[in-house]
């Protein structure tokens, strides 16, 4: 059964290494508004777009106090390579077992042009 988190819901805690090796976990940022977004994929059309945009915006986004964190199951060596290619100055967090976004509510079965595939499904409907 998918999950599904609402607004003032207590968010799953989580432990990632990011691009780098360096392990970030929600108690790290106690205090903090995080905005964790999740993606499918490193360097698909519409996760570029996604995480260039939280780069064009992240100065006005760390002027409210905001850590922004990606987040997709492709490996540490692929998320330095998208980082660096498209100068993203936030961490992107490796969730190779899809832990967390399954916690999250993000992965799981999906229907795209009538196939059926296991992968990030965005937030639950």
């Amino acid at each position: 059964m998918p999950v599904t988190l609402e607004a003032g819901d207590t968010a799953p805690d989580f432990d990632l290494e990011d691009q780098d090796g360096k392990r970030h976990r929600l108690a790290d940022y106690s205090g903090q508004t995080v905005v964790l977004y999740f993606y499918p994929r490193d360097e698909t059309p519409g996760c570029i777009k996604e995480a260039c945009s939280f780069r064009d915006h992240h100065d006005d986004l760390l002027e409210e106090g905001a850590v922004v964190l990606g987040v997709s199951a492709d490996g540490a060596e692929s998320h330095r390579k998208f980082r660096d290619k498209h100068s993203l100055p936030f961490p992107l967090l490796v969730d190779g077992e899809t832990v967390v976004s399954t916690a999250y509510g993000v992965w799981g079965e999906k229907t795209l042009y009538g196939r059926k595939s296991i992968g990030m499904t965005g937030p639950p409907s």
